[in-house]
């Protein structure tokens, strides 16, 4: 074993003092802490520039308990998609939910609607139907943006064309105008 060069320094051992000293510091630093604790905060919210008088943005309407125009015989109706938003400038939002039958085999066709709630009602309820499932769509894409529905739909050219597969596919956009919502082809869009 080699013997180190530098001598030992007698600060290096600590001894009972040593512990002594430290845990009687320690003990001074929570005891001056407990005595010096800050205010207990009273922070209120002030309306920002522009908010004065407004409440907290309604909730859109959920679809649980909605009863959807679609006869699905002894199966259920089921949610495939939502997307929310204010449609009508109200500052209320509408939910679109995209509905169908839960069929077990095969895809059966969509129903694109509009769903609102009056404040203080217990339930939402369809105000419009933007697909209806007789026309056998099935929609692969669904959002709200700028206040209107824009939605892709697939479909049929002919009453031939077998349900397995669909030969057309088409943009649409919904905007509620003058009281209804219409129908349009948004820019750039097209059937294949």
């Amino acid at each position: 074993m080699q013997q180190s060069a530098v001598p030992e320094l007698a600060h290096t051992h600590a001894r009972p003092i040593h512990w002594l000293a430290t845990a009687t510091a320690v003990a001074g630093v929570v005891a001056l802490s407990s005595l010096l604790q800050p205010h207990t905060a009273t922070a209120a919210q002030t309306p920002g520039p522009g908010i004065e008088g407004k409440s907290a943005p309604a909730a859109p309407p959920t679809t649980a308990g909605v009863d959807f125009p679609l006869d699905c015989g002894p199966v259920q109706a089921a949610v495939q998609k939502t997307a929310t938003g204010d449609l009508d400038g109200d500052d209320r939002p509408e939910t679109i939910a995209v509905v169908h039958c839960d069929a077990p085999m095969g895809t059966p066709p969509d129903g694109v609607y509009v769903l609102t709630q009056a404040p203080g009602t217990a339930r939402p309820r369809v105000v419009a139907t933007l697909v209806d499932p007789k026309s056998r769509n099935t929609v692969t894409d669904l959002a709200v943006r700028d206040g209107a529905v824009l939605a892709t739909l697939l479909g049929y050219s002919t009453d031939d064309v077998p349900a397995c597969c669909p030969d057309t596919k088409d943009s649409v956009k919904w905007q509620w105008k003058d009281g209804a919502f219409i129908r349009s082809t948004p820019a750039g869009a097209h059937a294949v």
